[in-house]
């Protein structure tokens, strides 16, 4: 059963012979009814303050787990970043690599055909050599002959070799003039 202070303080008690003091009775339950109203209001306080703070509690529960879900999130979305990155990082080397080794592979194959032009080159230069070389030998050799003058071109004619030659001019001339019938006796039969 509870009691409320009112209920303490107007309580009645029957009297008896060697009873107790009315008014000592009176004061006691005066003195108990206003200590049970103090806890009473103590109580409500208490009662307010706990409900106060569980409402707090759960405020910073509800913020607690809102802060979870984003941290869960933010890690998720982070994960997703981080793996996006990866792979993009990954297609960009692996395109680095192929363009890398095109671009090996076209140096190797330039570096190959300038070896050849140079090869080609060097052997053209051997052939250049070899040629003036067999020109300088040959000039050589006709100039050699041309100091030397071995035939006697480049001394005075004596007069019987003068006499000789004019004789040897005619004898060409006379050569040169059958020459010049026969080709024109050939071209006289291919008209016809």
């Amino acid at each position: 059963m509870k009691l409320t202070p009112l209920e303490i303080k107007q309580q009645q008690f029957e009297k008896s012979l060697r009873g107790f003091d009315v008014a000592d009775v009176q004061s006691f339950l005066t003195l108990v009814s206003n200590e049970v109203e103090h806890l009473l209001n103590k109580n409500k306080e208490l009662e307010d303050q706990i409900e106060k703070l569980n409402d707090r509690v759960r405020h910073y529960e509800r913020v607690e787990e809102a802060l979870h879900e984003t941290l869960q999130t933010t890690k998720e979305s982070v994960a997703q970043k981080l793996d996006g990155a990866k792979t993009e990082a990954q297609n960009k080397i692996d395109k680095a690599e192929m363009q890398a080794e095109v671009i090996l592979k076209e140096a190797n194959h330039q570096r190959q055909q300038v070896r050849q032009n140079i090869q080609r080159l060097l052997e053209k230069r051997e052939e250049i050599i070899a040629g003036m070389n067999s020109y300088l030998e040959n000039s050589q050799e006709s100039l050699s002959k041309f100091k030397k003058d071995e035939l006697g071109i480049f001394s005075f004619p004596k007069d019987e070799d003068v006499n000789l030659d004019l004789d040897l001019d005619s004898d060409r001339k006379s050569r040169f003039k059958l020459d010049e019938d026969e080709s024109e006796s050939e071209n006289e039969k291919n008209k016809t």
